[in-house]
């Protein structure tokens, strides 16, 4: 049965997934990067992010990066996943922080208030620019994964607003063992209990606590 999915979402202790101002220069936010201390040297990344087949490390943080991948029929993104500018589209030929071959290889659906023609990738990926909200989104990625589950890539502020609209049925959090002191906190004043959410499976690594929580109907 198709499900909508946030996995390997990375936290800090303090609860943020993503730090203050966002830029080109720090496309996480400042200090962001060191959230993902755990999935980089993993061979899932090294693999289909950077391209480099059978590198990386294996283990339990690889068994959890794989595993986000599986059976993935549509993304769904925020804009600042996608590019760091605002406002308009600026006529500067961005596609993405990725290069020419992003690592989706699905349709993928950009959430913004500005129209903007579909942008085909190599790979398979197609980048889609949504402008009537969470819902359309959701709607036309369901459509597009065919049966296969939707994956809700972040940012925060993304995956809060389908949190809060109780769409998310699973969700793999990755807390590193970080301070980032201020930042986009993922959860502040979202009371996952009353939104139905239990945990069903927790496991501690070396670079990471990993956590995945379950909506019950």
């Amino acid at each position: 049965m198709s499900k909508v999915k946030v996995m390997a979402f990375t936290v800090s202790i303090d609860g943020f997934g993503a730090g203050p101002r966002q830029s080109l220069q720090a496309p996480l936010g400042e200090g962001g990067e060191q959230l993902h201390k755990w999935f980089v040297p993993t061979r899932t990344f090294q693999t289909m992010v950077l391209g480099k087949s059978g590198e990386g490390t294996t283990g339990d943080d690889d068994a959890f990066a794989r595993s986000s991948f599986d059976n993935v029929g549509a993304w769904i993104l925020g804009r600042n996943m996608f590019a760091p500018s605002r406002g308009p589209w600026p006529d500067d030929g961005w596609q993405g922080w990725w290069g020419d071959t992003p690592p989706y290889h699905v349709p993928t659906f950009i959430l913004t208030h500005h129209a903007r023609e579909s942008i085909p990738m190599k790979g398979g990926t197609v980048f889609h620019f949504v402008t009537g909200g969470i819902h359309e989104a959701l709607e036309r990625a369901r459509e597009a994964a065919a049966g296969k589950d939707v994956r809700i890539g972040g940012g925060v502020s993304t995956v809060r607003q389908y949190l809060q609209a109780g769409l998310i049925d699973e969700m793999h959090l990755a807390q590193s063992p970080v301070l980032l002191g201020s930042g986009e906190a993922l959860l502040a004043g979202l009371d996952l209990n009353q939104l139905g959410y239990r945990c069903t499976r927790h496991q501690g690594t070396a670079n990471a606590q990993h956590v995945v929580l379950e909506r019950k109907s």
